[in-house]
């Protein structure tokens, strides 16, 4: 019997991480810079957070972001996942489907984004360790990278230097679909590390 696709429900398993490490979440509050009323919104279900807010968390609980697909994911040297049996994290206005670099050994991570449009990565630059690859797949794709503006249209591609600030949105009218992968990032940084500065 084939397993169904995933769908990770964000709110529970920040409740979950926060939990497990038994921080309150007004100290969550604290150390990501987020208010407990958004906290506590994300955490019932009755809010999306952006791309930017889950790396901003991700970073305060000190662990990855793969972390919000499936806690303690055994890794592998080789990972074959059907095209129905992706871990789906939904935020807000989009979509990302891990391709298998949630389970794989190696450094990298590629996975696939689905953009309402005038979805963007959220109010703050994006800064991590390693490499970005973009590729559109369907739509168009806006990345700001320091100060320069890139605009992607189906079949363009863009590949950078990630300790670049950088940040995406999708400025048309119709869905985005993109093939993201980011490699090289440093082990010790937990797997996809992400330091979020303040625009």
């Amino acid at each position: 019997m084939e397993k169904e696709a995933v769908s990770v429900d964000v709110g529970i398993r920040l409740k979950e991480m926060r939990e497990q490490r038994q921080v309150s979440m007004r100290t969550l509050a604290t150390m990501s810079g987020l208010s407990a009323n958004a906290l506590s919104m994300i955490e019932r279900g009755k809010a999306s957070p952006s791309v930017s807010t889950l790396y901003r968390l991700a970073d305060a609980l000190s662990v990855p972001v793969t972390d919000f697909f499936s806690p303690a994911l055994r890794r592998h040297a080789v990972v074959h996942i059907k095209a129905d049996q992706r871990t789906r994290l939904p935020f807000l206005r989009g979509l990302w489907e891990g391709l298998g670099g949630e389970t794989f050994t190696g450094r990298m991570m590629p996975f696939l984004l689905t953009l309402e449009n005038g979805a963007t990565s959220g109010p703050s630059h994006v800064v991590h360790t390693g490499h970005e690859f973009v590729f559109v797949i369907r739509g168009q794709l806006e990345y700001l990278v320091e100060d320069e503006l890139y605009a992607l249209e189906t079949g363009d591609s863009l590949l950078f230097s990630a300790h670049l600030h950088h940040r995406w949105r999708n400025p048309g009218g119709n869905v985005t679909n993109a093939l993201i992968i980011i490699s090289d990032y440093v082990e010790s940084d937990s797997g996809l590390p992400m330091h979020i500065d303040e625009v």
